[in-house]
């Protein structure tokens, strides 16, 4: 019972930090403006990260992150409730983006 009092408390007065991430090009996204949404109905999208005032979308396909710039906020609604999800990400996000129209640029 000590033991357990013990690890709660540690846990609840451990400093909690801005959650950043990894994506692709080697660079870290701090995701404290995203809104972010973890998926458990697709075998392909685990989570969602959406920053509608930078139109930046955030896919975590298979444990790494894709990024995606320019994206409307309709264009994400239609991903949430997509039948299949990750079809959806790949005709619309990687296909028909293919010819830069999500490609981040630094």
């Amino acid at each position: 019972m000590v033991r357990a009092a013990a690890l709660i408390f540690s846990l609840l007065a451990a400093p909690i930090g801005p959650e950043t991430i990894d994506i692709g090009n080697g660079g870290r996204v701090d995701l404290s403006t995203f809104d972010c949404r973890d998926i458990g109905r697709s075998t392909i999208v685990q989570r969602i990260c959406y920053d509608a005032r930078q139109r930046m979308l955030l896919v975590a396909v298979r444990g790494s992150y894709q990024h995606y710039c320019g994206v409307p906020a309709a264009t994400v609604d239609a991903l949430m409730n997509a039948p299949s999800m990750g079809l959806y990400l790949n005709r619309v996000l990687r296909i028909a983006g293919a010819d830069g129209r999500y490609t981040c640029r630094t």
